[in-house]
């Protein structure tokens, strides 16, 4: 995610004496000056503590709602008497960043899950300085000897809903209310794009770009604007349900991204992209408890239930169903990939040449827009 702060969280960049929760939701005391590593191994026999660094507010839906979905399911898979979870939300892409993880390694934290792009260069730093503490990085790409990342392949579920919102629409132009013009984000933009374009060629994509991962009034504000352009479908890769609740509010569809909204949109949504990051903790987990923890970067594919698309609506006529159902099957046999050629950019530059596959290095550092995409890619 990108290195610049969440909205929600401008009160806490002032604030030194960052708190934390545990399992049973009890506040962490204020940090102390970190001790050196050899001063922070758990003893043998005491449950594994891990720390959750979370963008976000939990709330009741979202990025953030799904990590720590995962966080509770890895609790339950591991087993409470092996494992202590603690975990910080809200918590800013800046030096911040790099005080609460070290008030996490300063209270005997082993494993540290960073969830957002802009812990990055933070989580490196720290890396280096403690070698006996195991550091995960969420859709980054940089790595220490102790330090890996992980990300899930967001645009194979993107595709499949763009073909839901293609079929979906009637006034063929849909609205993407997007955060920061990052290539993880560009990738979801594109990808639903292509897949809108594969079952009705006249859709347009109109995205709005809110500069904020967590900014509930700027989605609300981004939607209507979306939908005063012409839209009658939306998504968002931003971490709130406003787009759902404008949608619902508008009498308009909506395909939300990382949780189901069915519960702010019943009428609107139209099927959820849901993501499931709680395989993945269990797992890491329990290589850290087994003295087994792999520094090797995963990038998480459809087939293995990271990302799903859910509660499809009869308003998506059967036919397009049907058939994203078998562009489905094609992607988690390996049979279809969403960026194959011919592709071009929405300049008419070739993207991707026919017959040809993008690879994973030039996924990310996509930046630009597919055809069907409205505008240009900010700088």
């Amino acid at each position: 995610m990108s290195l610049k702060l969440v909205a929600a969280a401008a009160a806490l960049a002032s604030v030194f004496a960052l708190t934390a929760c545990d399992d049973k939701g009890s506040t962490a005391k204020k940090a102390e000056e970190p001790k050196a590593a050899a001063e922070t191994k758990t003893a043998a026999n005491e449950p594994l503590k891990v720390g959750f660094v979370y963008v976000a507010p939990i709330a009741d839906v979202g990025y953030t709602k799904q990590h720590d979905i995962g966080r509770l399911y890895a609790i339950d898979k591991v087993g409470k008497d092996k494992i202590t979870t603690t975990f910080v939300e809200n918590v800013p892409e800046t030096a911040d960043a790099e005080r609460v993880i070290r008030q996490m390694i300063n209270d005997g934290n082993k494993l540290i899950f960073g969830t957002s792009f802009g812990y990055m260069n933070y989580m490196q730093k720290l890396a280096k300085e403690y070698p006996d503490v195991k550091f995960e990085h969420a859709t980054g790409y940089k790595s220490a000897p102790n330090m890996t990342n992980y990300n899930i392949r967001f645009y194979e579920g993107r595709y499949l809903a763009g073909m839901l919102a293609g079929g979906a629409t009637k006034s063929n132009v849909i609205g993407y209310v997007a955060p920061f013009p990052i290539p993880e984000v560009l990738q979801g933009i594109n990808a639903f794009t292509l897949g809108a374009k594969s079952v009705n060629p006249k859709i347009q994509v109109k995205v709005v770009w809110t500069n904020a991962w967590y900014d509930p009034p700027k989605d609300t504000d981004s939607a209507k604007t979306l939908i005063g352009q012409g839209a009658d479908v939306l998504t968002q890769h931003t971490n709130t349900s406003a787009v759902a609740s404008a949608a619902e509010a508008a009498g308009k569809m909506v395909i939300p991204y990382n949780s189901d909204m069915k519960s702010v949109a019943p009428n609107a949504q139209i099927a959820a992209l849901v993501l499931n990051w709680g395989p993945y903790y269990a797992k890491k987990i329990n290589q850290a408890l087994e003295n087994k923890w792999e520094n090797k970067p995963v990038w998480m594919h459809l087939k293995e239930g990271a990302i799903s698309l859910e509660n499809i609506s009869d308003k998506v006529p059967a036919d397009v169903v049907k058939k994203m159902e078998e562009v489905k099957a094609k992607i988690n046999s390996g049979e279809f990939h969403p960026f194959t050629g011919p592709i071009k950019t929405n300049e008419g530059k070739d993207a991707v040449k026919a017959g040809e596959t993008l690879p994973d290095d030039k996924l990310v550092t996509m930046n630009y827009y597919v055809d069907g995409v409205v505008g240009k890619v900010p700088n």
